[in-house]
């Protein structure tokens, strides 16, 4: 077997990247994605590309953030392993598969190679999620009506809930962020995100009970991908009432309100309470992630 060649792409021979075979259904995924050429990488062996991986990032970030298109041929993982390890950027790899993969062999089998490809390159699974997909068609959720919802310009306002909300999370990626600095690192994550996100920052907003008490937050946002749900969180003391169905419900709302004709989500899969609510919004799981870490993170 000949030695596997890494090249880095350009606009001229960007076409290489979509002679790899399909599985999984990388390419309809990425439909509204923009990835830039020279940002996409492929292994060749004897002239056939047998691995493949685009960095992604924002059209204003000048380093990709995450890998978000990964493929290996079958029985192509060390080559798969040598493009992840050659990369000038070692950043979170992100494998979306389709929903209930795990139940279709050949599915199974794609998804498989790659995990590998990505164990030998030095990446460990961090987390596996639910990834939603909500349209009108569905039916807007119902609004209990029991929280009043404001606008609020003060980012200390949202850092302080965001902090006090982090302390008790089942969020993976809050949880590596507390681990490497505490729930302020968690907190100023979230809100660099967002700033980062191109939805105007007047969308974000707080939710006060009757009382007057600030009971959670949630983050109406737009991805380059499109709107979505960007943060729904209850404050610790308030759990227990239900309310990020109300949140929920609010932020989806509030999304069709400024056009949106879709909106998408996404949870751990561990987060049970979060899931159980995204499924009585409405919002049914279309794909699951698992997001791995470099060996540097």
């Amino acid at each position: 077997m000949t030695d596997v060649v890494i090249r880095a792409l350009d606009p001229s021979d960007a076409g290489l990247f979509d002679t790899l075979h399909d599985p999984l259904g990388a390419r309809e995924g990425h439909r509204l994605t923009r990835h830039r050429p020279d940002w996409k990488r492929v292994a060749l062996r004897d002239g056939r590309v047998v691995a493949r991986g685009a960095w992604w990032g924002g059209p204003d970030d000048t380093e990709p953030l995450n890998i978000n298109w990964f493929d290996v041929a079958e029985g192509e993982e060390e080559a798969g392993a040598a493009l992840l390890r050659s990369a000038p950027w070692q950043v979170e790899l992100e494998l979306n598969l389709p929903a209930g993969w795990r139940d279709d062999p050949a599915l199974r089998a794609a998804a498989e190679t790659r995990f590998t490809a990505a164990r030998k390159a030095g990446y460990d699974l961090l987390v596996e999620r639910l990834l939603y997909r909500w349209t009108p068609a569905l039916g807007l959720p119902e609004r209990p009506g029991r929280l009043e919802f404001r606008a609020e310009p003060d980012d200390a306002v949202f850092f302080d809930a965001l902090r006090r909300i982090h302390s008790v999370t089942l969020d993976a990626h809050a949880l590596k962020a507390i681990e490497q600095g505490g729930t302020g690192r968690a907190a100023q994550e979230e809100l660099d995100f967002f700033h980062w996100c191109p939805s105007p920052r007047e969308w974000w907003q707080v939710a006060y009970t009757p009382r007057g008490e600030l009971a959670g937050i949630h983050i109406p946002a737009h991805n380059p991908s499109g709107p979505c749900v960007g943060f729904i969180g209850v404050l610790p003391e308030h759990r227990g009432h239900g309310y990020a169905y109300d949140l929920l419900s609010e932020c989806t709302h509030f999304l069709v309100g400024q056009g949106a004709e879709f909106v998408t989500a996404a949870t751990d899969q561990g987060n049970v309470p979060m899931a159980a609510n995204f499924a009585k919004a409405g919002y049914p799981v279309v794909k699951e992630r698992l997001n791995f870490d470099p060996a540097s993170a």
